[in-house]
């Protein structure tokens, strides 16, 4: 009977093999390692709004500040994107590269048009006089929370949308291996989902 495989391996360069614990590629254990580290400062970010928001005597009315169609579209696009990726990475588990430069394709313009539409929304806010440090809706912080984390979660898009394209390149060459799609797959996930709870603390409650 053959013993269970609970590590996997990985090469350096001098062809030593090193053993990675859990039993998946190093690549996949980094990225859940930063994932995990990465969940755990948004929700510092979140916590963080919460207790102002709770603290503050009033609270601006999102409805009156907000665009809230805008603000679904964004959403509605961002999980679409979700889905394509997810496409993409069951493409290249056929072997299908056509149809995994499609999907990666499809991702890349989702994540593009998110960024296009949340800058329209910032500089909407903007010329409205909503700044990092005020705003004209009386409660300062309000518009604080929101550049500061709309704004770290949009930098993670936007590495996204670089790593994608420049996995897109490295497939069209031939050169993309599964694992690496399946780690950015994984990155791409995670910034979906953590937009799902800023959509939900910032436009909904």
């Amino acid at each position: 009977m053959n013993p269970v495989q609970i590590t996997a391996t990985a090469q350096l360069p001098n062809g030593e093999a090193v053993l990675s614990p859990f039993g998946t590629s190093w690549q996949k254990l980094m990225i859940w390692v930063f994932i995990v580290t990465d969940a755990l400062l948004f929700a510092g970010f979140l916590a963080s709004y919460g207790f102002v928001r709770l603290a503050s005597p009033s609270w601006p009315d999102r409805s009156q500040i907000f665009h809230l169609r805008l603000i679904a579209l964004m959403t509605f696009v961002l999980i679409s994107s979700s889905a394509t990726m997810a496409s993409a990475v069951a493409a290249v588990q056929r072997g299908d590269r056509r149809m995994l430069i499609r999907f990666l394709a499809l991702t890349i313009a989702g994540g593009g048009c998110f960024l296009g539409m949340q800058a329209y929304e910032w500089a909407s806010l903007i010329r409205e006089g909503g700044t990092l440090f005020s705003n004209p809706w009386g409660v300062p912080l309000f518009t604080s929370c929101f550049f500061l984390i709309t704004g770290f979660h949009g930098s993670h898009v936007l590495s996204g949308v670089v790593v994608l394209i420049i996995t897109a390149i490295r497939a069209a060459r031939g050169r993309s291996t599964a694992n690496g799609i399946e780690v950015a797959g994984l990155y791409w996930h995670f910034v979906d989902l953590v937009w799902v709870f800023i959509f939900t603390f910032f436009y909904l409650i």
